[in-house]
C-alpha cells in the first residue's frame, strides 16, 4: 500500500491538484447527476462529461500559473456568495437569541439581543445613536 502511495505522490509532483474550483466542479457534477436521474436528457449527460473532463484536466495540469489564475477569478465570484450565505446561516442559527438590524447611517449590520420593545442603540462603527423597535 505504501508503494502505491509513493508512486501516486511521484506522479502528482509538479501537477496542480485540487482547489476550490475543482471542488465546485465536483459538486456541480453531482447536482447534474441528481438532475439527470429525474430529467433524463442527453444535455445533462454531455454537461456531466464536460464537467468531469475539465475537473480532471485541471487536476493533472502542469501549467500551475494558469490554473491558479482560474481559481482566483472563481474565488472573486464565490467569496461574496459564500459570505452572504454564511451570514444567512448565522442569522438562522441565532434567531432565538439575537436580532440583526442595519444602522441607518453607515448601513453596517448590528447583532442585537432579542429584547422586545424600544431601545436606543449605539452603532460601534459610526457611533450614531438611534432608536430601534424590536417587535418579537
Amino acid at each position: 500500500m505504501g508503494n502505491l502511495k509513493d508512486k501516486l505522490a511521484r506522479f502528482m509532483y509538479g501537477r496542480y491538484g485540487m482547489d476550490e474550483l475543482s471542488y465546485a466542479l465536483f459538486v456541480t457534477y453531482f447536482v447534474l447527476l441528481f438532475a439527470n436521474i429525474f430529467i433524463h436528457t442527453k444535455i445533462f449527460s454531455i454537461l456531466m462529461f464536460a464537467v468531469v473532463f475539465v475537473m480532471v484536466f485541471r487536476t493533472f495540469s502542469r501549467n500551475i500559473y494558469k490554473r491558479r489564475m482560474e481559481n482566483e477569478k472563481f474565488m472573486k465570484i464565490w467569496k461574496p456568495v459564500k459570505s452572504k450565505g454564511s451570514l444567512t446561516v448565522r442569522r438562522i442559527k441565532e434567531i432565538k437569541t439575537r436580532r440583526f438590524r442595519k444602522c441607518p447611517n453607515c448601513k453596517s449590520v448590528l447583532r442585537l439581543p432579542r429584547k422586545t420593545g424600544k431601545h436606543t442603540v449605539n452603532c460601534p462603527c459610526c457611533h450614531n445613536e438611534f432608536e430601534l423597535r424590536i417587535l418579537w
